[in-house]
C-alpha cells in the first residue's frame, strides 16, 4: 500500500522557464538512466524478494522515495514549460512563445500530447522501456545492477546540472545528485554485509564451483591479433591478468584465444521453412515434394 503527501520531497523552483531544458529533463524521468527505471527496479526487486525481510523493506522504502523524485522532475518540466525565455520573447514577435521554442528544438509533444507537462519518455520522446528494469531474484546480482543504475543516473544528473544556469534547477539537481551518492553507497553496503568481494563472488555463490570448468574460470582469454608498433600483439595486462582472483578462490592467468571446437554442422533447412532449393541439396526429394504437397 502506498500513501501520498501533497508536498514535494524537496523544493523545486525555476527562475527562468526554459522549454529546451524541460526536454533535457525528460531523460532523467523516462530515459534508461532515469528515475522511472530505478523506481520500478527497486519496487519489482522488493515485490519478488525472498529471504531476510529487511532487504525487502529497504527496497520498498527506496523505490517509494524514487516516486518522489519522479514527481520533482515532472514538476520541474511543467515549470520550465510555463513560458519561453525572455530572450525569445524579445527577439521573436510571436503569438505563442512555446511554438517558437518548439521550432528551436524543444519537445513538441510537451505541447501537443501533454498540455505543457512531463511525459513518461526520454529526451528524444521515446517511451520508457520496461525491459531496462532488472530484478533477477539474486540479491547480490541485483545490488550490482542497482549500483550501475545509480552510477549512470548520477552521471546524467551532473550533466544536467552543468547544462543549466538556473539556480533553482541547479539546487534541485544537487539534491538528486546527493541522493544518487547515497544510493551507490547503500547498495555497496548491502554487498559488504553479504560478505564483500570474497563472500559474494562468484555470483551466484550458491552454485558449486566444482561444477565449473576449472581450466577457464580464472583465465583471461586474449582475442587481440592487431600488432603494436613493434609488430607484437600482447594481451592487455592488469589486475585481471595475474595474481590472486578478486574472490580469493583462484589465480588469474592469461592465454591467447584459440578455437577449441570444430566447424558448426547444421542440418539442412526444413522445406516448410521455404529456403531456396539450392540450400536443400542432399534432402530426400520425395520427402520435400510430399511436404510441399501438404502445405
Amino acid at each position: 500500500m502506498f500513501y501520498h503527501d501533497s508536498k514535494l520531497q524537496y523544493e523545486v523552483k525555476v527562475e527562468k522557464p526554459d522549454p529546451m531544458f524541460a526536454k533535457l529533463l525528460q531523460q532523467a524521468i523516462g530515459g534508461i538512466e532515469g528515475e522511472i527505471r530505478v523506481c520500478l527496479q527497486y519496487l519489482f526487486q522488493a515485490w519478488g524478494a525472498r529471504g531476510p525481510q529487511k532487504y525487502r523493506d529497504m527496497l520498498m522504502e527506496t523505490g517509494t522515495e524514487e516516486i518522489a523524485h519522479i514527481e520533482m522532475l515532472a514538476t520541474a518540466v511543467a515549470l520550465n514549460l510555463e513560458g519561453a525565455p525572455n530572450e525569445t520573447k524579445d527577439e521573436m514577435a510571436a503569438d505563442s512563445p512555446i511554438i517558437e521554442a518548439i521550432m528551436g528544438g524543444a519537445n513538441p509533444r510537451h505541447y501537443l500530447s501533454s498540455g505543457m507537462a512531463a511525459l513518461a519518455a526520454d529526451s528524444n520522446g521515446v517511451p520508457f522501456n520496461g525491459s531496462w528494469v532488472v530484478g533477477s531474484g539474486n540479491l547480490a546480482a541485483d545490488m550490482y545492477a542497482n549500483v550501475m543504475a545509480e552510477s549512470t543516473g548520477r552521471v546524467l544528473a551532473t550533466r544536467l546540472w552543468q547544462a543549466t544556469n538556473d539556480k533553482g534547477m541547479k539546487d534541485m539537481l544537487a539534491f538528486l545528485i546527493a541522493r544518487d551518492t547515497m544510493r551507490q553507497n547503500q547498495w555497496l553496503a548491502v554487498l559488504e554485509e553479504l560478505g564483500g568481494l570474497k563472500g559474494v563472488h562468484p555470483i551466484p555463490n550458491s552454485f558449486p564451483q566444482e561444477q565449473e570448468n576449472h581450466e577457464f574460470n580464472y583465465k583471461f582469454v586474449s582475442t587481440k591479433i592487431s600488432p603494436d608498433k613493434d609488430g607484437n600483439a600482447p594481451a592487455a595486462e592488469g589486475r585481471w591478468s595475474s595474481g590472486e582472483s578478486i574472490d580469493g578462490k583462484g589465480e588469474f592467468t592469461t592465454e591467447k584465444a584459440a578455437p577449441l571446437g570444430g566447424m558448426p554442422d547444421l542440418a539442412p533447412p526444413r522445406p516448410e521453412g521455404f529456403a531456396q532449393q539450392e540450400q536443400m541439396k542432399g534432402d530426400d526429394d520425395n520427402f520435400i515434394k510430399s511436404v510441399f504437397r501438404n502445405l
